[in-house]
């Protein structure tokens, strides 16, 4: 059953790809340093953990970028604002 529109939520939402793809790109960066300092350091288990999240940047990463070349046939353009305007009374 689809539910109906609760409230002023956006009609066409759109999500901050860019600012996605920073983040993982730097989720990723830290992620790789924590494999290779826990690796030196013999700790296993923390070593497999920054790897599994290593792996997880590296597939958001793979998910965003797929959608940015996807272009505006899948996203809003930029001229299509979040809420519909205001109507003066």
């Amino acid at each position: 059953m689809r539910m109906g529109r609760s409230g002023n939520e956006p009609l066409r939402a759109r999500s901050a790809l860019r600012m996605r793809l920073a983040l993982a790109a730097f989720g990723l960066v830290w992620a790789i340093a924590g494999t290779v300092l826990f690796a030196d350091l013999g700790r296993t288990g923390w070593a497999v953990f920054f790897g599994v999240l290593a792996l997880a940047a590296g597939t958001d990463l793979v998910v965003i970028v797929r959608h940015i070349r996807q272009g505006a046939h899948w996203q809003p353009g930029r001229d299509v604002p979040p809420y519909e305007p205001l109507r003066k009374r």
